[in-house]
């Protein structure tokens, strides 16, 4: 009889959620649905928030889609999600059982995500030194908990566990009383040492952190539990993998050799590699370099320039033409819209107008914005517009993670993956022309698939 491994992932804009039969290691069944669960916070300069109700909600319609027969015969489940961001909950009473088979959120903050703008550079600069490579930014659950504690701490006072969206699903389906949580997590709130696999305990409390909202560090790619209730059709007592970081599982989906280079575009962008086994990454944050030292498995490293522009800025190109349109009683709708500019691109091979899409900056560069240049009046028109954008986007990338580095690295091909890459033949395009090394498409490539891929290599 066959088993199955369900992969989640919580991403910024939707859920997805995949089946993949252990025995074949192939995706037999799979869903995904947007979230439509951003929030306009008015009463935060630059907040960006979601609501926690939606994103579960959807995470119950997406499970509820995948044959449950099947779902009778899952023998483990893994989560990735959207890294940074932070959720805060009460332990006991985090969610609800009483409907049926499927929980829902209760006494939760709303999720402050990775986007979040909330943290000034002057809030940041005046926050202790982190024993850690990795820089803090705003967006990081470190830091947005220090703001907290600076404008309104008596928010705080209000729950008693903290972690990523992903942690908390983990949390809720095996009846936690604790939030755990895996390095790669953790590495992205700041304030964590990934050579020792601790939080800068000292520092944090010297600072007047609330510690007791630190989760507890388990390892990646390790379980966190076990169900504590049927859930869809899955039995309780299945086993829960302790949550990953959505960029570590997106990248174990389809990174097949050391001399892989992996470019994901969906919300954002990142460009990586695996670093070398014995590599250490610095003692400390280099705060003006776009290249940053994930965490990834086994003690290894990967070499990532993150990109806060990718998809996002497509999308905010797409909104901004539909408001003008609007303005113009002209209405379409954003996807219909979509389709047409890609076709204008399509039919504008090239494009002499320059457009640096870095409309929200980048954090080694955090005051960079977006400029269009080298503006004529023959190229003005949707497709070079649309085609501009596009080679911008890996223009900005590539800035941050030189070729002459991937080749120096001994890359030798580039993998693509993202649903940004995987729905725009454009971006495909401008792909191929930035990079000498051959670059190859990987189908089923995405952060559900590498969650369950991980479950199915290593319990």
């Amino acid at each position: 009889m066959s088993t199955y491994i369900l992969g989640l992932d919580l991403g910024t804009t939707s859920v997805k959620a995949v089946l993949f039969e252990t025995d074949s290691r192939a995706v037999v069944a799979t869903h995904a649905l947007p979230t439509a669960s951003d929030i306009i916070n008015n009463s935060v300069t630059k907040a960006k928030e979601q609501d926690t109700l939606r994103i579960i909600d959807t995470l119950n319609r997406c499970v509820g889609l995948l044959p449950r027969d099947k779902l009778q015969h899952v023998n483990s489940i893994g989560l990735s999600g959207q890294m940074h961001g932070v959720l805060f909950w009460k332990a006991k009473s985090g969610c609800d059982w009483s409907n049926r088979d499927f929980f829902t959120a209760r006494d939760t903050s709303q999720l402050i995500t990775w986007q979040d703008g909330r943290c000034s550079s002057e809030l940041l600069s005046s926050l202790p030194k982190p024993d850690s490579h990795l820089s803090v930014a705003t967006g990081f659950g470190c830091a947005t908990i220090f703001w907290y504690m600076k404008h309104r701490p008596e928010f705080l006072e209000d729950f008693t566990v903290a972690g990523t969206i992903q942690d908390y699903v983990v949390s809720m389906l095996c009846g936690l009383d604790v939030c755990v949580m895996t390095p790669q997590n953790a590495a992205s709130w700041g304030f964590f040492n990934t050579s020792s696999n601790q939080w800068n305990i000292d520092i944090l409390r010297g600072a007047g952190f609330p510690l007791t909202l630190l989760p507890q560090c388990v390892p990646s790619g390790g379980l966190a539990g076990q169900t504590c209730s049927d859930w869809h059709g899955i039995p309780a007592g299945t086993p829960v993998g302790a949550a990953l970081g959505d960029f570590q599982c997106s990248v174990y989906s389809c990174m097949s050799a050391r001399t892989d280079a992996v470019l994901n575009i969906s919300t954002s962008a990142q460009l990586t590699f695996a670093m070398p086994a014995d590599f250490k990454p610095p003692h400390s944050p280099q705060l003006t370099s776009s290249i940053s030292y994930f965490p990834y498995f086994d003690s290894l490293y990967l070499a990532v320039a993150a990109s806060l522009n990718g998809g996002n800025v497509l999308a905010t190109f797409v909104e901004m033409l539909t408001t003008w349109m609007k303005e113009l009683n002209a209405e379409l709708s954003d996807s219909c819209l979509y389709e047409k500019l890609i076709g204008c691109a399509l039919n504008q091979e090239t494009s002499d107008l320059r457009v640096s899409p870095t409309i929200l900056g980048e954090r080694h560069n955090p005051f960079c914005l977006g400029q269009v240049t080298n503006i004529s009046a023959s190229n003005l028109s949707l497709g070079h517009v649309t085609r501009a954008l596009c080679s911008g986007v890996l223009d900005n990338i590539t800035s941050m993670m030189p070729v002459e580095h991937l080749q120096q690295a001994g890359v030798s091909r580039i993998v693509g993956s993202g649903s940004a890459l995987a729905r725009n033949e454009v971006l495909r395009q401008e792909v191929e022309r930035a990079f000498p090394q051959p670059v190859v498409y990987r189908q089923n490539a995405d952060s559900a698939v590498g969650v369950a891929m991980v479950l199915c290599d290593r319990l």
